[in-house]
């Protein structure tokens, strides 16, 4: 009775491990896509975010229509609206808003559309916004005027 006793309580430890591992939460240190039918699919070998612990990076977004697939080639204020709605459909598939944000890397063909940009991106980020670069690059993806990757913090 006393080995029956013994191999039971083994076999109950067995199952409460394995009960407990599969209801627990994926390891913090372990990294997982996390991507949005809200946003544009990725146009190549990369992931619309990747969470890491609390961290979530975000690729950077081009003003892709996500419904209709195609490219905004309208006003550089219609484009940043529509990179930075795209940025908050997949920071919404992980729980996140636009204020997890702690940092952006803008990305612009032309300066000289900076203010009109800014005045875009004021309006999304209001209180306490993101650390931010702002860079002219020589050409970007499918020759649209503005790209922007955030990370996003909890």
């Amino acid at each position: 009775m006393l080995q029956f006793h013994r191999a039971a309580t083994g076999a109950l430890a067995c199952v409460a491990t394995l009960l407990l591992s599969a209801c627990a939460a994926p390891p913090m240190g372990g990294k997982q896509v996390i991507a949005s039918p809200d946003a544009p699919a990725a146009i190549g070998p990369y992931s619309q975010a990747i969470r890491h612990g609390s961290t979530l990076y975000l690729a950077g977004q081009i003003p892709i229509d996500p419904k209709t697939n195609q490219v905004n080639t309208g006003s550089i204020e219609e484009q940043t609206r529509l990179v930075l709605d795209n940025l908050k459909a997949v920071l919404a598939a992980n729980g996140m808003t636009l204020d997890d944000v702690v940092l952006t890397h803008v990305f612009m063909k032309d300066l000289n559309d900076f203010a009109k940009m800014n005045a875009v991106y004021a309006t999304y980020f209001k209180d306490k916004p993101p650390a931010r670069a702002t860079v002219q690059v020589a050409r970007l993806p499918r020759d649209v005027a503005v790209e922007i990757s955030a990370v996003a913090a909890r």
